[in-house]
């Protein structure tokens, strides 16, 4: 067999061992594994995958799709790193079979690391040093652990005043501390002793200073059991400690990791035993016991950051899917107290019609005035819901919007207050700028927060994901995996509702599967030079959008009162043949798409019977079915509307055991956020969201859920409102 072929086939062998591997982690059977990885490898997106490729695939969703990816990359890297360190032992000359071996049937990258740290090379240590001076041998004599001889004596033949050991003693320090470093480097003791701690460790915290006030206060003298950690507990602590508010170690029972030691490396009674097992245990303690605890750290960290990302990730999804509020002329309201309240209209559309500032809150109190300028605008044009974000002077303009709506009986006006997170980094952004060129950074976050309430999704896409506010610490996890994560969560929700072609910005089409920025801006510069797009066939025009790009984009981009009735659709260009063939077998037309002559007709048909006449899937002839029974379907308008309020409700209104409606608006380990309309969001803590057991909230409740909650309790001085959704 040639170099090439032997090459070729030992790629092989490492793709079936990582997809094997991948197929026992996640319960999907391998030839879906592989044909995924040859999907993914063809430049295909997830979003395409999962809508149209069933068949290929057995159905798998875009979290599963995800979950594959996501471990094909890691396994990847894990093939890359053995056979760096393959190449890096082989190159000292110490590569065995056994090792070689060893390092290819490792499947974490820790277990590689373990194995490579004997041969790393090291910068200068106490054992290093010994080995210069020459004492290596008196080490092996060491460990050899003669039963009889002098240690005194043998140690005295390396006293070598030039080379730094004046004293047997010396002698001896020397050859214990590379004795020492061996066993800290020896992959097998490794591998217990994290097993060990992980198993016995508690990690404990306690205040640098005991007196000082602060949020990490329950934490100034806390325990817990490292396997028994919550993910935010873990990046609480690991904040606290970098802000040098707290010390935090990990106890494990010192004496019985020592006697492990000894059991390995004393075998019996020798002149050696005592120099040995004081090594071991200065091993344990000095090298072992550090770095074990970093690994540790580093993996609970890890996984912390996993769960807090996870989170943030589902948060911001349900945000995302929040059903639109169409029809609707909005004014947005941007609160503020020195500054004044910054006003937006936006029309039924969406169009900005005219912005306005005022001055109802302290310091100006200049009531009247914006009492004036809010009744012409609400006049002028029509409007029909107040839009409130939730920042700063929010609870005075509440109050003052809900005067207004008083004094305004017969034009039925009705207000929301919508977290604003996120406005003020859209409003001073180059996009916010190029959109609204003639207004200031304020008055954009007007428009921003009006916006957010008609199409939350197609506003809260040009804003930066984790900018958004659903979530929990997510400023304290790694960036680049969190923007990884939540641009996938984004470009899911886009894809899954779709996007018109003709009103989308490029932030939204941006997010399209296959479209890049560029073409973005490309497809909205085509269509403002040569018009709306009538077909989704002109699209291919669009500059570097090409056939490959075309097929991954097409279904998910819609064209309403275009020339091809299916183009408001979800079905994919490549089966409008099998649409045809399928009218032609129920005689209908596609002028017929949307009637009820035609959902009937559908109603009938048996799915198998026809994909074998019609040589497609079933899942795809699914698909199309339901498409072809609702066109222009948005699925986002099946959830329930968000809560509108025409009276404001004061904390000190609250009395336990009231009942109110609310609407989650973030989702955290330790409980729910709920909005019942007062200045800060009650918390429903996780014993109270359900009568049984809940492992996490997210099993119950997702943002944008509206739940009847009642409450348990208020701190007036706090302003935080304890709240119960288990009816009392």
């Amino acid at each position: 067999m040639s170099v090439s072929n032997e090459t070729t086939a030992a790629a092989g062998n490492v793709q079936e061992r990582m997809i094997k591997q991948i197929a026992s982690e996640l319960g999907i059977g391998p030839g879906q594994i592989r044909t995924v990885a040859a999907l993914l490898d063809d430049g295909n997106t997830i979003p395409f995958i999962a809508r149209y490729r069933k068949e290929m695939t057995g159905e798998l969703d875009e979290v599963q799709l995800r979950a594959i990816d996501d471990r094909r990359t890691y396994l990847k890297g894990l093939e890359d790193r053995k056979s760096e360190v393959i190449r890096l032992i082989e190159e000292q000359g110490k590569l065995t079979p056994e090792l070689q071996a060893a390092i290819e049937k490792s499947v974490k990258l820790q277990e590689v690391e373990d194995l490579y740290r004997p041969y790393r090379q090291k910068r200068k240590t106490r054992a290093s040093v010994a080995k210069e001076r020459g004492l290596e041998p008196l080490s092996q004599w060491l460990l050899s652990q003669p039963r009889q001889g002098d240690l005194i004596g043998e140690a005295a033949k390396y006293v070598d005043a030039e080379k730094g050991v004046n004293t047997p003693e010396e002698a001896i320090q020397g050859a214990s501390d590379i004795v020492a470093e061996g066993l800290a480097d020896d992959a097998d003791i490794r591998r217990w002793v994290r097993r060990f701690t992980w198993e016995q460790g508690v990690l404990h915290s306690k205040a640098k200073d005991a007196d000082a006030e602060s949020v990490y206060e329950m934490y100034y003298k806390y325990s817990e059991p490292l396997k028994r950690l919550p993910p935010h507990r873990v990046l609480a602590m690991n904040r606290g400690e970098r802000e040098e508010v707290l010390a935090v170690s990990i106890d494990v029972p010192i004496e019985r990791i020592v006697e492990e030691l000894n059991r390995r490396t004393l075998k019996g009674p020798s002149v050696t035993r005592d120099t040995l097992a004081a090594a071991a245990e200065d091993a344990y303690k000095r090298l072992i016991s550090p770095s074990i605890e970093r690994e540790l750290r580093g993996e609970l960290t890890e996984k912390a950051e996993e769960h807090a990302i996870s989170i943030f990730s589902e948060n911001l999804r349900n945000l995302l899917l929040q059903p639109p509020v169409k029809g609707r002329v909005v004014l947005g309201v941007d609160p503020a107290y020195r500054t004044g309240c910054k006003l937006a209209v936006v029309d039924d559309t969406g169009k900005l019609m005219e912005v306005a500032v005022t001055y109802p809150t302290p310091p100006h109190n200049k009531k009247a005035e914006a009492e004036v300028v809010f009744r012409r605008l609400i006049v002028q044009y029509g409007v029909q819901l107040l839009v409130i974000g939730n920042g700063t002077g929010s609870r005075e303009t509440e109050q003052f919007v809900v005067g207004i709506i008083h004094s305004m009986p017969e034009r039925s006006l009705q207000y929301l207050i919508v977290n604003e997170a996120g406005a003020s980094v859209y409003s001073a952004s180059k996009l916010a700028a190029e959109e609204f060129p003639d207004l200031d950074v304020s008055e954009r976050s007007a428009v921003s927060i009006a916006r957010r309430l008609q199409d939350p999704l197609a506003e809260l896409v040009k804003i930066e994901p984790k900018a958004i506010g659903v979530g929990q610490y997510q400023h304290d996890v790694t960036q680049k995996r969190l923007d990884e994560s939540l641009s996938g969560v984004v470009e899911s929700a886009v894809n899954h509702v779709g996007v018109d072609v003709n009103t989308a910005s490029p932030s939204l089409l941006s997010y399209v599967s296959g479209i890049n920025a560029t073409m973005a801006r490309n497809i909205v510069k085509l269509r403002e030079e040569k018009g709306k797009f009538v077909e989704r066939s002109q699209i291919q025009k669009v500059p570097r959008l090409g056939a490959k790009t075309y097929e991954q984009c097409a279904g998910f981009l819609r064209i309403s009162d275009g020339k091809n009735p299916l183009d408001q659709t979800p079905i994919h260009p490549e089966s409008y043949e099998v649409v045809g063939r399928l009218f032609k077998d129920l005689g209908l037309k596609l002028t017929d798409i949307g009637t009820e002559l035609l959902k009937d007709k559908l109603k009938e048909i048996e799915l198998g019977e026809v994909s074998d006449r019609l040589g497609v899937g079933v899942p795809t002839l699914r698909d199309i079915v339901d498409s072809l029974q609702r066109p222009g379907r948005d699925p986002r308008d099946e959830l329930p509307p968000p809560i509108f309020h025409t009276d404001v409700l004061d904390i000190e209104d609250l009395k336990p055991g009231m009942e109110l409606k609310g609407t989650v608006r973030n989702v955290v380990d330790f409980g729910a956020f709920v909005d019942i309309g007062i200045k800060n969001d009650g918390l429903v803590h996780i014993s109270q969201i359900s009568n049984k057991f809940v492992k996490h909230p997210t099993e119950v409740v997702a943002v944008g859920d509206t739940v009847t909650v009642w409450v348990l309790g208020s701190d007036l001085k706090k302003g935080r409102v304890s709240l119960t959704m288990r009816q009392p």
